[in-house]
């Protein structure tokens, strides 16, 4: 009724793309100065966002990709694209937001997708959710996002400590750090996009 392969598969594949230790200082950076009761509310909205993304292209992602005529390397571009431009506001400093809206917008982005629900966890699941041809397999698969994603809140609920350490002058040095890893994480989903598109043409 379960496939360890499957499971060990596709679970590594999340980890190592949607990257808990990674994004852990990008986590901090963007919540700092938050509240640790706020925080941790939004390290959950983060992953039930990125959770219910993920769910929706996994039960019906090839369909809505084909319905908007959206091809996968368009869909990284548009996601570095997204990125590019948060982790320039990291780089210059530049992250307050409207006091009403600030905490739901960073959860939901650029936390929920498109870092932790990106185009790359998104077409692993959508090509894991088509090969599984059995219920064994399917659950399986479903059960190797459930527990990723239940890392990734672990990884972030936790990394809250490390701001009692760091302190204020930390948190500044943490989101220059997140900025630069954030625009690297963007150029490179920018240039395998376009790499997809040339070699599709």
């Amino acid at each position: 009724m379960f496939d360890v392969a499957v499971f060990g598969s596709l679970f590594l594949t999340l980890f190592v793309i949607m990257d808990p230790p990674g994004i852990t200082p990008i986590f901090l950076a963007l919540t700092a100065g938050r509240p640790a009761k706020i925080q941790r509310r939004m390290a959950f909205q983060a992953v039930a966002v990125a959770f219910g993304v993920i769910a929706v292209f996994g039960v019906l992602g090839q369909q809505i990709l084909d319905y908007l005529h959206v091809s996968v390397p368009a869909l990284m571009i548009a996601g570095g694209l997204l990125l590019l431009l948060i982790a320039l506001d990291l780089l210059t400093g530049k992250t307050d937001e409207p006091t009403q809206t600030k905490d739901v917008n960073v959860a939901l982005v650029p936390l929920g997708m498109p870092l932790l629900a990106g185009p790359g966890a998104i077409v692993s699941v959508i090509l894991a959710v088509q090969h599984a041809d059995s219920f064994a397999t399917q659950i399986s698969v479903w059960t190797a996002i459930v527990a990723m994603h239940v890392v990734l809140w672990l990884a972030m609920r936790y990394s809250l400590l490390i701001i009692r350490v760091i302190k204020d002058g930390g948190v500044v040095l943490v989101t220059r750090l997140a900025g630069m890893m954030l625009s690297a994480i963007a150029v490179q989903q920018i240039i395998n996009g376009i790499t997809q598109v040339i070699q599709g043409s």
